[in-house]
């Protein structure tokens, strides 16, 4: 794969982790924007709701489902375009 492909899947990939970051910034708006950037996994989500909205684990998984709608929340790749 060239790299000019390769950088387009990274862009693309960023791009697609924004529109997700900011979805959840919409939802929850007592994360920062730094906040949503360290998560790692839509478990870390939860457990972040869970603590941060006192609400029950059940719950927030549900709503954390639902507004991921099968996309997965996963750590942001280090891009090469950083260089």
């Amino acid at each position: 794969m060239s790299s000019a492909a390769t950088n387009d899947d990274v862009r693309q990939d960023d791009r697609e982790r924004d529109a997700l970051l900011n979805a959840l910034s919409s939802k929850w708006k007592r994360f920062s924007r730094q906040e949503l950037h360290l998560l790692k996994s839509s478990d870390d989500l939860v457990a972040q709701i869970v603590a941060r909205y006192g609400v029950e684990q059940v719950d927030a998984r549900r709503d954390v489902d639902a507004l991921l709608d099968g996309r997965i929340l996963s750590a942001r790749k280090d891009s090469a375009l950083a260089r």
